[in-house]
């Protein structure tokens, strides 16, 4: 029995085989496409309505989403070759069969002929916004293209979906690829003792003596951070830098380098398509920014405020390491080691000594108390549900009338076969289902240090405050009150509007008040004490313009490379990104890095020519507790508000709207800046 067919309830993750992969997304899209030919077929300008129509489209649309959901996040957390190659088979005939419904002629007049009946029919504004976006998409998706054009744009799509895909791949198998084994603790020095008992359980797991350090990023951290041995943080620092590339220790086979201009000239060639000038322009078409111009306006606004202390935050690291360790040269290995210690010398605080305040248990349960007295709601872990790996743990929330109201999957910790980062993906949608209400399920996700001895999983205050992240974006998914699949949640909202929730509860990890639910010590029991507390708060903005920077150079490549994509100058992509880093960085990178060729954010995944979003968003994060400042940070009302006009809403009305509707008024960048420490 194929476990995918027919999902009802949550994924039987320990049923599902990679054999049921294909099969199952097949069979799902030929009956998907027969049922929409028919539904079309049987529509009428005068009788076609909502219910007869969007709804029953809405069922056939969620059942290929459930069944997909559980495949792509198979291929993300416990990869595998079969899995893999299921996964990978599957790729084209889905993106076939969005082209395929995307350029539907008969879908579309059907749609069209709704959204003319609108007012006879007496829609709602949600109902009329679904229709707008279908119509906006189906333009982006080529309906209105000649046969010739139109099998062009299926053709363009299914060569970047394999590509994207491969491009996430090299990646992940150029990272585990490499370690480097040591046989003495000695050659370790500097690091924390929770460091060097991760690597000696990673060098025990594969069942070799010593100690193994990985490129997954809690072993890669620690090593840039701590290792006193220059050449050591060298050697790691060039494996991580060259990952899926043809530069450092890596296998050819891995490089993602002609991957790049492939992928670039494919959407420039898909812009051209849809008469816009370049892909910049078609991603702006679903976005809050209005224009190229606006964007880089807003990037290099941004720049110009922060250079100068950006400037004056480095002068000072160069300066603290020639005269405090007779280092004359900054290298690019060397800058996050100095940066540590000046950190440690003016604030006396590290990461690693936060972690014992920091373990899983009370970071949840702090993280889920905050979120109760803002939003309030309650959470249960349940232990009956099936699940991908033994670490997973799995949630229900409920609301203040103490029903069911959404479930989560929260997974952890860093392994073997498991993609890196942190993000949210959505296990099922809500939506109204005849009288039931379908209630969201969403996958939490990251890649911290698991327990280690006896010790729990403790965490640095780096992780809790992505483990934050991802829960803002859950909360976003999970709390909508829409009961349309379309809008509910984050789907509809505007890619540059989607980070605000994330970014927004992040705050929380930085005020007192947050802090006294969610750093306790693991053995004690104890809080945070009050001078390292302090002396965290106080440290909040170390080096908080280099960073800036750091973000609105990426922006800025990834915008750049997607505006003036010239096909046939294969070299641009590195040029581009070395002309990018001399008018906004303030650090040399090494001729050998490699960074693009492991920027899965635009490479891969949903970013490409929107990674400045991360940017927007956060102003409008910061503007958004800013009034929560004024008011009170667990003001029972602004909370609620934020519940009501952001979490609520979902995508049910435009971004810019439901800002408005919770600020009073339009965004402003001084509070962002002010968060960040940046004088102007």
């Amino acid at each position: 029995m194929n476990e995918l067919l027919n999902l009802k309830k949550l994924p039987p993750f320990s049923k599902i085989q990679p054999s049921d992969m294909l099969q199952a997304v097949e069979l799902i899209i030929n009956e998907s496409r027969q049922m929409i030919n028919e539904l079309v077929d049987a529509q009428n300008s005068d009788s076609v309505s909502w219910e007869t129509f969007i709804k029953p489209m809405e069922s056939i649309g969620d059942r290929l989403d459930r069944a997909w959901s559980p495949i792509s996040h198979m291929n993300a957390v416990v990869n595998s070759d079969d899995i893999r190659e299921a996964y990978n088979a599957c790729l084209p005939l889905l993106s076939e069969y969005g082209t395929e419904m995307g350029q539907h002629q008969g879908l579309y007049q059907v749609i069209q002929n709704l959204n003319d009946k609108a007012d006879e029919l007496s829609l709602d504004p949600i109902q009329r916004k679904i229709l707008q976006d279908d119509l906006r998409d189906f333009k982006l998706s080529g309906v209105s293209l000649s046969d010739e054009k139109k099998k062009e744009y299926g053709k363009i799509q299914v060569r970047m979906s394999e590509l994207t895909s491969k491009f996430e791949q090299n990646l992940l198998d150029s990272t585990m690829a490499w370690h480097k084994d040591l046989k003495s603790e000695s050659e370790l020095a500097g690091l924390p003792e929770s460091a060097i008992a991760a690597a000696k359980q990673t060098a025990e797991a594969n069942e070799v003596e010593g100690y193994r350090i990985t490129l997954e990023y809690p072993s890669y951290l620690p090593i840039m951070l701590h290792a006193d041995n220059q050449e050591l943080r060298q050697e790691v620092y060039t494996a991580f830098s060259t990952r899926a590339s043809d530069q450092g220790p890596h296998e050819t086979k891995y490089d993602n380098s002609k991957l790049m201009p492939e992928i670039l000239e494919l959407r420039d060639r898909l812009a051209k398509l849809l008469d816009f000038n370049s892909y910049a322009e078609l991603s702006l078409a679903t976005k809050m920014a209005n224009s190229v111009e606006e964007v880089m306006g807003f990037l290099q606004d941004l720049a110009s405020k922060s250079r100068q202390q950006a400037k004056n935050e480095m002068n000072e690291l160069i300066e603290f390491a020639r005269d405090e360790y007779g280092q004359e040269k900054l290298e690019a290995w060397d800058l996050a080691y100095y940066s540590e210690k000046l950190k440690r010398k003016k604030y006396d605080i590290s990461q690693e000594e936060l972690r014992p305040w920091f373990p899983e248990n009370q970071v949840v349960k702090g993280m889920f108390e905050i979120t109760t007295q803002l939003f309030d709601i309650s959470f249960v872990e349940r232990e009956d549900v099936d699940t991908w790996h033994p670490d997973v743990r799995f949630f229900d929330i409920y609301n203040k009338n103490k029903s069911h109201i959404a479930s989560f999957y929260l997974d952890l910790y860093a392994r073997k076969n498991k993609r890196g980062g942190a993000w949210m993906a959505d296990c099922i949608g809500r939506r109204k289902d005849g009288l039931e209400i379908q209630k969201p399920v969403a996958f939490l996700t990251c890649n911290f240090n698991g327990p280690v001895g006896d010790l729990p999983a403790l965490f640095t205050h780096d992780e809790v405050t992505t483990l934050f992240h991802e829960f803002g974006h859950g909360l976003h998914h999970m709390l909508t009150k829409i009961e349309y699949a379309a809008v509910a949640g984050i789907s509809g909202v505007a890619w540059d509007a989607v980070e605000l929730p994330s970014q927004f509860l992040e705050n929380f990890c930085w005020v007192e008040a947050g802090l006294e639910k969610i750093a306790k010590h693991y053995n004690t029991g104890e809080p945070l004490p009050a001078d390292k507390l302090a002396r965290l708060l106080a440290a909040k903005n170390f080096q908080s313009a280099m960073q800036m920077l750091r973000q609105i150079e990426f922006s800025i490549f990834d915008f750049k490379i997607h505006n003036n994509f010239d096909p046939n100058n294969p070299d641009q992509i590195q040029a581009i990104l070395d002309q990018v880093r001399s008018e906004i960085s303030v650090i040399k990178t090494p001729k050998f890095n490699r960074f693009q060729n492991g920027f899965s954010h635009i490479f891969a995944g949903g970013y490409a020519a929107g990674y400045y979003s991360y940017k927007w968003a956060e102003v409008l994060s910061a503007d958004a507790f800013s009034r929560f400042e004024e008011e009170g940070i667990f003001d029972p009302k602004v909370g609620k508000d934020f519940l009501i006009h952001i979490l609520e809403k979902g995508g049910s009305q435009e971004a810019a709207e439901l800002f408005k509707a919770f600020r009073g008024r339009e965004p402003s960048i001084e509070p962002l800046l002010k968060h960040s420490g940046i004088n102007t």
